[in-house]
């Protein structure tokens, strides 16, 4: 297997408070690997650190390669990342977004997309069902159209390490159970995917592993099965839990409390 995505000590300090303190974490390449926290925990300031778009200490590689000594061109040819929101006041329809993907692709002297701009355009729009509406404004479409339109944004640069803060957010049920499942099938294509998610059941459903997050420190690492336990639900969100199984594939299923 690849060694993907490795991160060593990357540790943040802004306004001289650490948000990420010397975490160290892997995501492979192949595998859907969730980041998972409270709020507060640090997962979208270490999602920025590894593309180098805050200030970091530490290392941070994709198969052996410095990410923080590439140029932004040439990490953008295969790393792409979804934040959880994006507001322009741009007039782009949402084939316009999507080919915005392709702009690290592009030489400084083409006029227009070429014709494998808009083919990755075309099927990144498919991937996310959003065809019908790609010529569509941006800012007519609801924040879950909008969150759809920048995945496939990064679906178009065919990112070999792809990053999303909270992408199902905005998304109702049926959306981020395919949006999930299309990530999987990325990584399963051969992608190392680290998304930042809220929701423990998707976490677990999806996620081949899982990195936990609290207080801007790594509190544990491993597969769903092994993470999700009663004491670290306890500790690193301050609830009761009862861990169930799936009845299909034996995943952990997780039940809250407060604690009485």
């Amino acid at each position: 297997m690849s060694a993907g995505l490795v991160v060593s000590g990357v540790a943040v300090e802004l306004g001289g408070q650490a948000i990420v303190a010397g975490v160290d974490m892997v995501a492979p390449v192949g595998q859907v690997t969730g980041l998972i926290g409270p709020n507060g925990a640090g997962k979208s300031t270490l999602l920025r650190a590894i593309l180098g778009l805050v200030p970091a200490m530490g290392s941070v590689s994709f198969d052996g390669t410095d990410l923080t000594v590439l140029p932004r061109r040439t990490r953008a040819q295969f790393t792409a990342f979804v934040e959880q929101s994006s507001d322009t006041d741009a007039r782009l329809t949402a084939r316009e977004v999507v080919l915005l993907g392709r702009i690290p692709f592009q030489s400084i002297w083409q006029a227009a997309p070429s014709p494998e701009d808009h083919a990755q355009t075309d099927a990144a729009l498919a991937a996310v069902e959003m065809t019908d509406f790609a010529d569509r404004l941006y800012q007519t479409l609801s924040g879950g159209e909008q969150q759809r339109v920048q995945i496939a944004r990064a679906l178009a640069q065919q990112p070999r390490l792809l990053l999303l803060d909270e992408p199902t957010s905005h998304l109702d049920v049926h959306a981020q159970l395919a949006m999930l499942d299309l990530l999987r099938r990325s990584a399963r294509a051969g992608a190392a995917v680290l998304v930042a998610l809220h929701d423990l059941n998707l976490a677990a459903g999806f996620c081949d592993s899982l990195v936990v997050l609290q207080g801007g420190r790594l509190a544990a690492a491993g597969a769903p099965g092994d993470v999700l336990t009663p004491a670290l639900l306890r500790q690193v969100y301050g609830v009761d839990a009862t861990i169930l199984r799936h009845p299909g594939d034996g995943r952990p299923l997780i039940a809250y409390d407060l604690p009485g």
